[in-house]
């Protein structure tokens, strides 16, 4: 019986799936491809997760439903994101599983000062929007008693298993550890909070264990922030490819190249993260959870060799 079940083989649910494993607990990870990691504890399961029906099968006897699942890039949010939230607040509620959301930063909007998971969503985008709406949704369920719902909230990824386009950063990483110029999106001298990977399984498998976090979204616990330049430079020390190169584009040219880029169209909705200081106040999880964020200094000296192989490889 699987009584841990995964959506999402991407950093997070390869990363959680395994860590549940290797501490003895039994793992369905579901995709649609049928891929993700292997390992003595953990179970593969091909299925299409924004079927409510197969969904809700797949889950039946689990403990605990992760949902570390992507629809894709930015442009496929609107359509992809409703229906496998859907889903899998039915499967929870059909298997009677906690739902253990993984989430972002992106419904507080625009701050000014440091994020508490108490602070009002007031999301300035489509994505924020979409994304305060599903907790909102699952919240709903969870106090009309027919689900026990939670949800764990993390800034901007880092560490060795973040993909080079998986955020700015690591855009800008590949560039930088490959020893050319990198052409930021805005300020690289702004405060920022990055979220290490280990730091948001820790997160999600606390959430879904203790009962202290129903019914509430949680902000993972992450190190004191750092610019961009300052991460870059620290990765660049580590990697011997010295200080980075930046070079930022104008605004006007990102909204002229929008035009013809929807990619690019949707990252200009979430460039305030990077206009302003955008800084989580994490201390409550950690206080209430006992989440501690990986040291600085270890995340960045497991981050660089991984960083730079990619880059080099890249370059050959």
């Amino acid at each position: 019986m699987t009584s841990h079940l995964v959506l999402g083989a991407g950093p997070v649910g390869t990363a959680l799936a395994l860590r549940l494993a290797q501490a003895g607990r039994t793992v369905a990870v579901v995709t649609r491809s049928g891929g993700g990691p292997e390992g003595r504890r953990v179970k593969r399961i091909a299925l299409d997760a924004t079927d409510a029906g197969a969904l809700a099968e797949a889950a039946r006897g689990a403990r605990v439903l992760y949902n570390c699942a992507s629809p894709g890039p930015y442009p496929t949010w609107e359509q992809g994101w409703p229906p496998l939230a859907a889903a899998a607040l039915h499967a929870a509620e059909v298997s009677g599983a906690v739902l253990v959301t993984m989430s972002n930063l992106y419904g507080y909007g625009p701050v000014r000062g440091p994020m508490t998971r108490g602070l009002p969503l007031t999301p300035s985008d489509h994505k924020g929007q979409l994304r305060a709406r599903m907790w909102q949704e699952a919240l709903a369920a969870h106090r009309a008693g027919r689900v026990r719902v939670t949800e764990a909230r993390a800034s901007d990824y880092i560490g060795p298993s973040v993909p080079a386009a998986h955020g700015l950063l690591p855009m800008y990483a590949a560039a930088t550890l490959a020893g050319k110029p990198a052409a930021v999106m805005a300020d690289p001298d702004q405060p920022h909070t990055w979220t290490a990977v280990d730091d948001v399984v820790s997160t999600l498998i606390a959430l879904g264990a203790d009962d202290r976090a129903w019914g509430s979204p949680w902000l993972v616990p992450s190190n004191p922030p750092a610019t961009v330049r300052e991460v870059l430079r620290e990765l660049g020390a580590r990697a011997g490819t010295g200080e980075p190169r930046l070079r930022r584009v104008p605004r006007f040219v990102l909204r002229a190249g929008s035009i013809a880029s929807p990619l690019l169209r949707e990252a200009l909705g979430v460039l305030y993260q990077f206009d302003r200081p955008f800084v989580a106040d994490t201390a409550e999880t950690s206080n209430v959870l006992g989440v501690q964020p990986t040291p600085w200094t270890e995340v960045l000296d497991a981050t660089a060799p991984a960083w730079r192989d990619r880059a080099t490889a890249s370059r050959g």
